[in-house]
């Protein structure tokens, strides 16, 4: 069943009341920063003015933005941040700054709508609102809670920023029960919005060959690809223990093509790959800017993250026609449909993940009806349009007076249907 919904007209007296400003913490390539790249160009096109703040400057996805007429801002002192290993005065400097100049750029333009994305942001942009007063203000979580595990504070000072949100998001219900249960947040401020992608984007294309020449694959080789920062959380280390237990069992020519900007592992992996002998079967190809042609070249998609809240990565891999193998954790199983367009396995388990390959590796008609069954999901279940869509109909409800629970498909009661508890 297609989803649709309806999108009332606004009237042109409307249209200059109709601002939005979203905070992020990076511009650079990442599941939460596409997917603002992603939505905002088309919110303009809606009739919103649309401005993005970026803490950490414009990053490689701003100038894209800017291209497409939404505006990108960023703190003077953008260009020096640092890494979180590395906690010094500057960074704390760093902070300062941007949020002084967030707050003198929220009472420049008085925003009608301030909308908050990763945990960053949140805190120097939920802060800098209620001090600029700023009418509606929206926080989505991206993932489950578990960055402020052992960290009281910042757990305290936002279940107290949620208290003045208009609305706070999820976008899987994995994340929606979570900040139900664990957080306490009212239902009325409660929903969800998935996360979506233009399929169109990831079609299979003539280019599979070409891209599969340049990285060194022949024709029989079986390619898996998994999209990902190489951060510890999102489980390459179990991947190459899997892939180690299982080679013994896939076909003689396979392939593990890894893409994402690494956070400080790729040595530990590569020395792991090393170990296992495996060094000349796993490609570490960095951050890209390629990955449909990437997945498109593909045959397997793979995501074995510990933890997620819903992830871009799964949804293109779908849309590319991937079958998938992933871990049960935040929204994947609620994207992958177990046994009928991929595999879903425990979290932090080698063992059922090898099986997994295994059994995908062995049988290329599982692998057809998986992948057609995954594409056909995304066109109906996790277009751009509807996620847009949503939004759209969201802030005009929060504006008109509203609240989260008057936009079908996004209030919490729509959140916990029975079919949600059925993907728990």
């Amino acid at each position: 069943m297609n989803m649709s919904i309806a999108e009332p007209q606004p009237r042109a007296t409307e249209l200059p009341q109709r601002s939005v400003l979203i905070v992020v913490g990076s511009l650079e390539i990442g599941g939460t920063e596409n997917h603002i790249a992603a939505v905002a160009p088309l919110l303009l096109r809606k009739g919103w003015k649309v401005s993005v703040y970026s803490l950490a400057g414009e990053g490689a996805l701003g100038a894209n933005l800017q291209r497409q007429n939404v505006r990108v801002i960023s703190p003077p002192f953008a260009w020096r941040v640092l890494s979180q290993r590395r906690r010094t005065w500057l960074s704390y400097f760093r902070v300062l700054s941007a949020g002084v100049h967030l707050l003198w750029v929220a009472i420049r333009e008085r925003p009608r709508i301030v909308h908050f994305f990763l945990p960053e942001a949140y805190l120097i942009g939920g802060l800098v609102a209620k001090a600029a007063k700023l009418p509606v203000r929206v926080m989505s979580r991206r993932s489950l809670n578990v960055y402020s595990q052992g960290r009281p504070l910042l757990r305290l000072l936002e279940c107290r920023l949620h208290r003045s949100m208009a609305a706070i998001l999820g976008n899987s219900r994995r994340v929606v029960r979570e900040l139900e249960e664990i957080e306490k947040v009212p239902h009325p401020r409660l929903g969800l919005i998935y996360n979506g992608i233009d399929h169109t984007m990831f079609s299979p294309s003539g280019s599979r060959a070409q891209t599969r020449e340049s990285l060194g694959l022949s024709t029989e080789t079986l390619a898996l690809i998994t999209v990902g920062n190489l951060i510890p959380y999102k489980g390459h280390l179990d991947l190459i223990d899997a892939l180690a237990l299982a080679a013994h069992r896939m076909p003689h020519e396979w392939r593990l093509l890894v893409v994402g900007r690494d956070h400080g592992v790729q040595q530990a992996l590569q020395q792991k790959a090393f170990d296992y002998g495996l060094q000349e079967r796993i490609s570490f190809l960095g951050q890209r800017t390629d990955v449909a042609a990437l997945l498109a070249a593909s045959d397997i998609g793979v995501l074995c993250s510990h933890q997620e809240g819903f992830s871009n990565a799964i949804l293109e891999s779908m849309a590319a026609g991937l079958p998938m193998i992933v871990t049960d954790v935040g929204g994947n199983a609620e994207a992958v449909t177990n046994g009928t367009c991929g595999l879903v396995v425990p979290a932090q388990s080698p063992a059922d993940l090898a099986e997994a390959v295994c059994r995908m590796t062995a049988d290329a008609a599982l692998r057809a009806r998986f992948g057609d069954a995954a594409r056909a999901r995304i066109k109906d279940q996790f277009s751009l349009s509807v996620c847009v869509t949503k939004y759209d109909l969201l802030y005009r409800t929060l504006l008109a007076g509203g609240s989260v629970q008057d936009v079908p498909g996004v209030r919490f009661a729509d959140t916990c249907s029975p079919e949600g508890r059925a993907l728990a």
